[in-house]
Parts: C-alpha cells; sequence; structure tokens
C-alpha cells in the first residue's frame, strides 16, 4: 500500500501553527510527514520561513507516531555537513527513531544568503556528494578530518549518537542526481511522478529502496478560491526545477510567473473538493512506483479544514491506490 504524508511547508505558515498543523495530521491518520527547509519563501504571498530545524524538534516533542522527515535539507553553502550531521543525529534522538534525513543539492533562493555565490549545477551536485561523505563518516563515531576544495573538516565529532542512525534520501530530477542516490542514499526523492527517475535510481543501486514523492494540492470547498489560492501562493511550481534552482528571491518568481495563469495551475494541481481528482493526481506517483506520497496542502490557514476533510473522504479513497 502506498503511504501518503503530510507537508509542513515552511514557506506559507508560522512555527508554531507547523506543529499544531502536525499534530492534527498525525491525528487525521498520516502515515509521515516531511518538512521544507527554507530561508525564504517563494512568493511574497506565501508570507513565512520559520527555522525548519526548530519547528522538527518542537514536532518531535509533540507527535509520537508520525515519522519526520526534511525534505529538503541542503548540507554545502547555508549550512555546512558537520552541522547537518549534528541536527540529523540529535532528531533521531528527539524524535526516538522517527527521523530521516533528506538532502538535496539547494536552490539559490535560500543559499545566497551567506555570500558564497552560487555554484553551477554540476559542482552543486560534485558538494552534495562531498557533504553526505562527511556526514556518513560523523554518523560513524570518532572524530573527523577532512580538506578539499569545497570543505574543511577539523577534528570533528558527533557526541550524541543515536542507537540507530537516520536514513538518508537525496532529491533527483536528473540522471546525474539520480546515479548519485543510487549509489549513496538509503531512499530516493522526487516532486515529479517520473517513471524514468525510479528506473535510473535503480539502476545506480537504488532497488528496493524507498522512494518519497510529494504533490501539491489545493482543498476548499469553492473550487475557484481553491484555484485563486493555488495560482497566488504556488504558480511558481510551473517553473520546473531549472528555473526553480536558480532564481535568488521572491521578486524573481514574481517575475518569471507573471504571465501563469489561474487555468494553468489548475490543470496541474489539483483544487476543489472532488475526491476522484485528487486522487487521479495521486495516481500516476503510485503507477510510476514511489511508495511514499506526500501532500501539500496550498494556504497556512486552510491546513485545518483540509486534514479533517483527508481523514473523513481524501485519506480513505487513497489507500484503496
Amino acid at each position: 500500500m502506498v503511504q501518503i504524508g503530510y507537508t509542513m511547508m515552511t514557506e506559507q505558515t508560522g512555527p508554531r501553527e507547523l506543529v499544531a498543523d502536525l499534530v492534527a495530521a498525525e491525528r487525521a491518520g498520516f502515515d509521515f510527514s516531511v518538512t521544507s527547509d527554507h530561508y525564504s519563501p517563494w512568493l511574497e504571498s506565501q508570507g513565512h520561513a520559520p527555522f525548519a530545524w526548530s519547528v522538527l524538534g518542537a514536532a518531535a516533542q509533540a507527535t509520537t507516531r508520525i515519522p519526520l522527515m526534511t525534505y529538503v535539507t541542503c548540507p554545502t553553502l547555508r549550512y555546512h555537513p558537520t552541522v547537518v550531521a549534528q541536527k540529523a543525529a540529535t532528531m533521531q534522538i528527539l524524535s526516538e527513531g522517527r527521523f530521516r534525513l533528506g538532502l538535496g543539492s539547494g536552490e539559490n533562493l535560500n543559499e545566497h544568503v551567506v555570500g558564497a555565490g552560487w555554484p553551477a549545477p554540476e559542482v552543486r551536485l560534485d558538494m552534495l556528494e562531498e557533504a553526505i561523505d562527511i556526514i556518513r563518516a560523523l554518523f560513524e563515531g570518532g572524530n573527523v578530518n577532512h580538506q578539499s576544495a569545497h570543505f574543511g573538516v577539523a577534528n570533528a565529532r558527533l557526541w550524541d549518537l543515536p542507537d540507530e542512525l537516520p536514513p538518508i534520501g537525496v532529491a533527483v530530477s536528473g540522471e546525474r542526481s539520480c546515479a548519485l542516490a543510487g549509489r549513496a542514499a538509503d531512499l530516493v526523492i522526487a516532486t515529479e511522478a517520473k517513471p524514468e527517475l525510479l528506473d535510473s535510481f535503480d539502476r545506480h543501486g537504488g532497488t528496493g529502496k524507498p522512494r518519497v514523492g510529494q504533490l501539491p494540492v489545493c482543498y476548499d470547498p469553492d473550487r475557484d478560491t481553491a484555484v485563486a489560492r493555488a495560482h497566488d501562493q504556488f504558480r511558481w511550481f510551473a517553473g520546473g526545477w531549472p528555473v526553480n534552482s536558480e532564481l535568488p528571491g521572491p521578486s524573481g518568481f514574481e517575475a518569471a510567473t507573471q504571465f501563469v495563469t489561474r487555468e494553468d495551475v489548475a490543470r496541474s494541481i489539483p483544487c476543489g473538493d472532488d475526491v476522484d481528482a485528487f486522487v487521479d493526481a495521486v495516481r500516476p506517483y503510485a503507477e510510476a512506483g514511489f511508495t511514499e506520497i506526500a501532500l501539500v496542502q496550498i494556504g497556512g490557514p486552510q491546513q485545518l479544514p483540509f486534514i479533517d476533510w483527508a481523514e473523513k473522504k481524501l485519506l480513505p479513497a487513497l489507500r484503496e491506490l
């Protein structure tokens, strides 16, 4: 059975509300959860960007069952991989084994804030692979020293390690990232229902490992209201990864999406309260081979109505996939 997850989207909700919404999602029966890790929202209309790791720590204490996961953290510029390793180990202890570390090569939107420049895609993947090596070395215990063109590590050690180390996931969008995920990750992460991504992941060593997808949705009893909200807050999604990874701030996404219409958004994001439409949007992920699919409800204040509707109508329908 495909597992259905809930997304704490930090770009659209404040920190206390994110935790309260997750408590409700756990109570409603969602199978797992994921959390975005942003320094900035995609669009100013979203309006939030709390520190994801503080939110995760609070969520670990406020919940008892639901798994937690970063979706995704970039361990190369804004965070040094030694710090990511420490945060992940601590989260695994706090959550009593419910945490997974999802990693990716990042977006300029979030990483430019440290003033280190934005490397080319191939360099970002090299940095990600090296960061994973450093994180895994620290997970093994003992002192770690490392020096390269990308990272320096001097006598680093994790003093609090969990009994069971957090699995590491890698986000993919093309052949090279799939190859990295296949050889270096415990699970694969993607935001598109493309079977070729999972096929490539399998060819490079990913066979049998979990594969986690994500899908934006916009529930509202009034479909026109849902479409308007999705367009207002999520039209950045139409740009695709090559664009979304490069733009440096919300103003860039405002400009890049000025000609995206409500109809464009409604064609790619299920809107309203038609359960069948939501199931039809999830189905391609299941058919592509994803074992877990996290839903992103668009609109911070609309989380609790969505969760209530999902518990009563959507989740039972999705269980049949």
